[in-house]
């Protein structure tokens, strides 16, 4: 008994590690702080870059579910270390571009840097969620907060060395280099809870009881068969399209209701630590009140963010639309833990590694929509109708939320 406690109170290390491993995975979410340099020199315009970002989180998708059979068939830890590698990789190759076709910067940083980290994202979850049956919601938070704080830590000393001596080529190396050390380190450090390990089981709440789960794992087919997955998959999408909506204006957004140059650009890190802050709140309260009150709760959170800053753009008030772009940070950091916790909940551990990478693709979902999002704004020169179409799917996914039940 002793021995097993003594291997059971490993878990905090493993979750320290797969936090550290994933604030420099995170570092994908620091593009629009990433691809200045690139602008400046290059002259690439913004639309070009645009889509760099979208192939990037496209193939940060397919990397998830690659990462999930490597883990599988050969092990994490050389899952991890192919990761590291395509990142350095990716980033490296960046560092060298010429600047004579933005069509290699779609290879080195959208294909390549995005497959490394999709790769390291989901086995990082899927190894340390393993050793937390009993605080699952936590696990994913923590996990999710360093994913993240990422664009606010590193993206703000990759701004500093940009401006350095350093230049942005030198800085590009370094950050590649250590994403990939800090990836391989936390493969060789991380372990699978062993056969041996008697973990701790989860209690019982109102909330879980009352869907009466089946205590079974399912896998990926049979997942992608149950309408509880689709019904979640899109219910999740909608509500992460508000998100990564105003993660893409939201500097210009804050200056349209008359906010000075400078506290626009923090309030882009506001938005980046609230993002973190509403990813560890919700796992924490999913082990508390359970999946159902979870995730009806990020969704009326989610509603209440694009009606306040709908509200804000409305009456032109800079204090409302702060509050918007908080309540935002919070609702779209609540998206990637209750897909992780939701996905474990409904489909069990077994298969948990393959099933995230598919449930992941919300990202994709929530990203083409904010693609529309930026083409209306584009159309109408305004941010009401905006908002209006992002508030009307956070009621489609509030009806459809009421509806998702046991698989």
């Amino acid at each position: 008994m002793n021995n097993n406690k003594q291997k059971l109170s490993r878990r905090w290390g493993y979750l320290t590690i797969g936090v550290i491993a994933m604030l420099f995975a995170g570092i994908l979410y620091a593009w629009s702080i990433l691809k200045s340099p690139l602008a400046g020199e290059f002259g690439w315009g913004a639309s070009d870059l645009a889509l760099n970002f979208t192939l990037a989180m496209s193939f940060f998708c397919i990397g998830g579910l690659l990462g999930a059979q490597i883990s599988k068939r050969i092990g994490h830890r050389i899952a991890l270390l192919i990761s590291g590698v395509l990142s350095l990789i990716g980033f490296a190759l960046t560092a060298l571009l010429p600047g004579t076709s933005v069509f290699m910067l779609y290879i080195t940083y959208g294909v390549l840097a995005g497959l490394g980290i999709g790769i390291a994202y989901n086995v990082v979850i899927a190894t340390v969620s393993a050793w937390f049956p009993d605080k699952k919601g936590l696990c994913s938070g923590c996990l999710m907060m360093g994913f993240g704080a990422s664009a606010l830590v590193l993206g703000n000393v990759a701004d500093s060395l940009f401006k350095s001596t350093l230049g942005w080529r030198t800085t590009y190396i370094i950050l590649g280099a250590a994403i990939c050390v800090v990836i391989i380190l936390a493969g060789l450090l991380l372990k699978k809870p062993g056969d041996d390990v008697i973990l701790p089981q989860g209690k019982t709440t109102k909330s879980s009881s009352s869907e009466k789960f089946e205590r079974d794992d399912y896998t990926s087919l049979q997942m992608l068969r149950r309408p509880s997955f689709w019904m979640a998959f899109v219910c999740i999408s909608f509500l992460a399209a508000v998100g990564s909506s105003v993660i893409s204006f939201a500097k210009d957004l804050a200056l349209s209701v008359d906010a000075p140059e400078s506290l626009a650009v923090s309030l882009v890190g506001v938005l980046s630590v609230c993002n973190g802050l509403g990813r560890i709140l919700t796992g924490a309260v999913f082990d508390i009140i359970g999946r159902r009150m979870t995730m009806l709760c990020a969704n009326v959170l989610t509603i209440c963010a694009a009606g306040v800053t709908l509200f804000a753009v409305s009456i032109g008030s800079l204090p409302l639309c702060i509050a918007g772009l908080c309540l935002t940070g919070m609702s779209y950091g609540s998206c990637p833990t209750i897909t992780a916790a939701f996905t474990s909940s409904f489909f069990g551990m077994k298969y948990f590694s393959t099933n995230m990478a598919i449930m992941t693709f919300t990202v994709m979902g929530g990203s083409l929509i904010a693609t529309v999002s930026n083409k209306v704004l584009e159309a109408t020169g305004g941010y009401n109708t905006t908002f209006i179409m992002l508030l009307a799917l956070t009621f489609v996914a509030l009806i459809l939320n009421v509806f998702i039940r046991k698989p």
